[in-house]
């Protein structure tokens, strides 16, 4: 399976991922429905992830494991409207053998609307947490001394 290209960019140890908000992200009243930042967030993980040179794809299909959200603290401070130009912003806080902390921003004209805080564990196929690549932990390293 070829590759996909790298979204976003790693400026000072911060990813940013820029979308726009499209008609089936948006209730009736044309604001975003609360479940799609989540969706948004993933996003942002998933492309701060391959930026880093990180193929979360590649280690699900070989076996070796995946992420998995265990703990999120979400704050929802603006709404979100259809065709607005958004920014998910995500931060590598801190390294553990088996789990990252994040933190993560939605911005808008670079005033934040959503913000969450989470804890991803690395897990083996059968669901229980496992180191993460070494490879991966100096990637790792290297963003967060970029952060500070």
């Amino acid at each position: 399976m070829a590759s996909l290209p790298p979204s976003g960019r790693h400026e000072g140890g911060v990813h940013r991922l820029t979308i726009r908000v499209y008609f089936e992200d948006t209730d009736t009243a044309a604001i975003v429905y609360h479940a799609k930042y989540l969706h948004f967030l993933e996003r942002g993980r998933t492309e701060f992830l391959r930026v880093a040179g990180i193929d979360h794809g590649a280690a699900v299909r070989d076996g070796l494991g995946a992420y998995a959200v265990t703990q999120m603290d979400c704050r929802w401070l603006r709404p979100a409207r259809l065709d607005d130009v958004l920014t998910v912003e995500t931060r590598l806080i801190s390294v553990r053998a088996a789990a990252c902390r994040i933190d993560q921003a939605i911005t808008r004209d670079g005033a934040p609307i959503f913000t969450a805080s989470l804890t991803a564990a690395f897990l083996d196929p059968a669901g229980r947490p496992r180191r993460q690549p070494r490879d991966w932990l100096a990637r790792y390293d290297t963003l967060i001394q970029q952060e500070t």
